[in-house]
């Protein structure tokens, strides 16, 4: 089925035909990642729509079907980059400034990732939905391919002699998503060691909070009821 985060009327489609032709939908996994800079038709920088604004989105659209058929997780990728997110609730959406705006976007949205399952577990604590951020590692995929070109030449070579591999990356991905007795540990931060702390930003309930009210904001009304 065709979906694209960089347009929020793809995901809104998307979602409306998944809801009409699917009954069951115990299992989300929020992966796409870009780090290119640009701005999406709807307005907003591309690291930040497709990394979080589209997921964010998404899973709105599809959570009272999640809880419908509960036992059921999120999963969103994020980053160990997050450490170096500077997220500004009243700037959402805008493309940092500086020379390397493109990458300080990427961090953004990463911590928006860690955030975001921080607070939907809150919220949904009350569900059979839980939710976990993930860093996967460094994995050799095409996540690099809009670097700049200066940056290539250094970027390539060490990406296929220490990065993983996709398979390799995608493992604690899975673990989240399929191993037992991880619902006490809804809105954590995991790595390939497990549960972690993620940095400061990260833990910051009031962003969390923050985030996700600027978050509704930007992409409009959503039909997903409020968790009981």
């Amino acid at each position: 089925m065709h979906l694209d985060l960089a347009s929020l009327r793809s995901v809104r489609a998307f979602a409306s035909a998944f809801l009409r032709q699917e009954p069951h939908l115990h299992l989300l996994i929020n992966n796409a990642g870009v780090s290119a800079g640009g701005t999406t038709e709807d307005g907003f920088s591309l690291p930040f729509q497709v990394n979080h604004l589209g997921h964010f989105l998404l899973t709105q659209l599809l959570l009272e079907r999640l809880r419908s058929c509960g036992p059921s997780r999120v999963v969103i990728v994020a980053s160990s980059a997050h450490c170096a997110g500077r997220l500004r609730p009243e700037a959402l959406g805008r493309p940092p400034a500086g020379p390397f705006s493109a990458f300080q976007d990427y961090c953004d949205s990463k911590l928006a990732n860690v955030l975001h399952a921080r607070e939907l577990a809150t919220r949904e604590q009350d569900t059979r939905v839980t939710c976990y951020a993930v860093h996967p590692g460094f994995v050799n995929t095409a996540l690099f391919r809009h670097a700049p070109p200066w940056l290539k030449p250094l970027l390539l070579p060490l990406a296929w002699l220490l990065f993983l591999d996709a398979a390799e990356g995608a493992q604690v991905v899975l673990d989240c998503a399929t191993q037992d007795g991880l619902e006490p540990l809804s809105g954590r931060y995991f790595t390939a060691h497990g549960p972690r702390q993620p940095w400061a930003p990260g833990r910051d309930d009031r962003l969390a909070r923050a985030l996700w009210e600027g978050s509704e904001r930007l992409v409009g009304p959503c039909p997903a009821a409020p968790a009981q």
